[in-house]
């Protein structure tokens, strides 16, 4: 049996080791404690909800959709370039919803990767505006299609023209303090996270991130390898859903007739790795359904906090 004097001395050396292994835990980098400050399954992650404006059918004014919006629980909007910025500033301090991306409204019409000069200057034109109205709305990013592989442009001239046009631009980004972020989309355009990566590192500007889109994906690979091979590049979330079941039975397209949590998506696994690569506090865009009703406003929203949560 230990007498008085051992219990003491072995309870003041557990205390001193306790709290060596506390301060030496402090000075860890976050990477080692990714497991501890994770979210748990079942809670809501800090990413934030908003709804790309293209991907609404609700009817009314700019301020009565951001009200429909806003009571259906989203906290912010994705604009498109071109609006009034007055009305669309108005709306948003009426309703105090954020703007969390704005998207080029010129990039399909007027590709950067087009033949003619000034088709692309048109569209170059339409990415300065687009900038420009993110600024005075306080988004930090916009969303960018690069171009088109298809019509006669070849993948390497995509490559070519796009990136000539966006250089010419940064200038402009860095002025404004806000980034352009590529979109992977169904252009016949860098379908590889390995390409989407390769594309990056040859504009080589911080201002240059990515906007993923995660349902666009699905067709051609998994979002999780994205996620893991693009990491702090990722400025922005599409969030979209896919089905595999619908896209062979109806066609190609028909997979994102799926509503949330009824396709193919791992959501708990690219949950999982956002949390990896620290998406934390940044934006998921809604682009999924086209809903009409602030019935289905509130149905896309609770969807997305389960998926959140997931």
């Amino acid at each position: 049996m230990k007498n008085t004097f051992q219990v003491t001395a072995s309870r003041r050396n557990f205390l001193k080791l306790s709290a060596a292994i506390t301060a030496t835990a402090a000075l860890l980098p976050p990477a080692l404690n990714a497991a501890e400050n994770a979210p748990a399954t079942g809670t809501k992650r800090s990413i934030k909800k908003a709804i790309m404006w293209g991907a609404q059918g609700i009817k009314g004014s700019v301020l009565e959709k951001m009200q429909a919006f806003k009571e259906a629980g989203f906290e912010g909007v994705e604009p498109m370039g071109g609006m009034d910025q007055d009305e669309m500033v108005k709306a948003m301090e009426a309703t105090g919803l954020k703007a969390a991306s704005v998207c080029c409204h010129t990039h399909w019409a007027k590709p950067l990767s087009d033949p003619n000069p000034a088709a692309r200057e048109v569209g170059l034109e339409g990415l300065r505006l687009s900038l420009r109205d993110a600024k005075r709305y306080g988004a930090g990013s916009v969303l960018l299609v690069p171009g088109v592989a298809r019509g006669g442009v070849s993948y390497e001239q995509c490559w070519q023209r796009s990136i000539a046009e966006i250089r010419k631009v940064i200038p402009l980004a860095e002025e404004l303090g806000v980034a352009i972020s590529i979109e992977n989309v169904w252009n016949e355009f860098i379908t590889k996270e390995d390409e989407a990566l390769r594309y990056l590192e040859e504009i080589n500007s911080p201002m240059v991130r990515w906007h993923f889109d995660i349902g666009n994906i699905i067709w051609y690979g998994d979002p999780i390898d994205w996620i893991k091979k693009l990491g702090k590049r990722i400025a922005r979330l599409h969030i979209k859903e896919y089905s595999r079941d619908l896209a062979m039975k109806k066609g190609r397209g028909a997979g994102f007739s799926a509503k949330f949590l009824e396709g193919a998506n791992n959501w708990p696994g690219i949950m999982k790795a956002l949390d990896e690569i620290g998406y934390e506090g940044g934006w998921g865009i809604a682009e999924q359904g086209q809903p009409k009703t602030l019935e289905d406003l509130k149905d896309l929203s609770t969807r997305m906090d389960k998926i959140f949560a997931s």
